[in-house]
């Protein structure tokens, strides 16, 4: 795999193989980090309504001067914005937002907008039903799921005319949520990672500081190449322009399948506290 290497989905859509999350990423700067992501060589932006970085990311791209086709943009509708209209008017927000026409890539935030709504697989299924018509309407170019574990998506495969294209879940070494990753690999279903670093707690490990000094290379690195080379799309966010050009520096080692097992075994580490089946937990 080398830096201008594509994903690609089953569709037949390619996405750059390096992604740029921009949660947070706006704070206090306005577009100044996402611009410096574009002056670094990053073309694929992760962004959903939920961030209040879509207004951002059109900002950065427009002031980069270089085509929309350029770009492959993905972003999200939140809890809020799910049902079948709610989804439709969600995507037009964000599409005025970021000022284009067209998405290459939308998904659905969060499988339950609340944990005591009992009807949440009727609410998926009829905002999976407008993802369809977006997509078949030609507004976005591929669709998916994020934080949708394998009980959440089987309601919708029952149902589905167009299977989830992708699922963006938590996943960094101490947290790679096995069963779920293996699930997506037999549905076709490309996962990319939120928080592909896992916080400091991840970087400070006693595994991943022996590692990342075996191989050379930073804790943040490391990560984020056992991303990659568990087949996982990496989205990792960063403000300066050393740690953004630093995180796309991936492709000058490989990880060796032994101490690939030691990370996809070292124990849970670094996990956020999110689940789309519990109530937050503050760690």
């Amino acid at each position: 795999m080398k830096k201008d290497d594509c994903f690609e989905l089953y569709n037949g859509v390619r996405i750059p193989v390096l992604g740029y999350g921009t949660y947070k990423a706006a704070e206090g700067k306005g577009s100044e980090a996402i611009e410096l992501a574009i002056e670094a060589g990053y073309r694929y932006f992760d962004t959903a309504s939920f961030y209040d970085t879509e207004g951002y990311l059109g900002e950065a791209i427009r002031k980069s001067g270089l085509p929309r086709e350029d770009f492959f943009i993905s972003s999200k509708a939140w809890k809020t914005e799910m049902g079948y209209e709610e989804t439709k008017a969600a995507l037009q927000r964000t599409l005025e937002n970021l000022g284009t026409e067209y998405l290459d890539l939308y998904l659905i935030h969060w499988p339950r907008p609340e944990l005591g709504l009992r009807e949440w697989r009727e609410l998926d299924r009829e905002t999976w039903r407008a993802m369809e018509e977006l997509y078949e309407e030609g507004k976005v170019r591929a669709i998916g799921l994020s934080n949708f574990l394998p009980q959440h998506i089987l309601p919708l495969l029952e149902h589905c005319r167009i299977r989830p294209m992708v699922d963006q879940l938590e996943f960094h070494p101490g947290y790679t949520q096995e069963a779920a990753l293996r699930f997506c690999e037999e549905q076709g279903m490309l996962v990319q990672a939120w928080s592909p670093l896992g916080r400091s707690r991840v970087l400070a490990d006693d595994l991943i500081l022996e590692l990342s000094a075996k191989y050379g290379v930073s804790p943040a690195r490391l990560c984020l190449r056992y991303a990659l080379q568990r087949n996982v799309q990496p989205l990792p966010k960063a403000s300066s322009l050393e740690r953004i050009r630093e995180n796309m520096d991936l492709f000058s080692f490989e990880i060796t399948k032994e101490d690939l097992y030691r990370i996809s075994t070292m124990p849970q580490t670094g996990w956020s506290g999110e689940h789309p089946d519990r109530e937050r937990v503050l760690l």
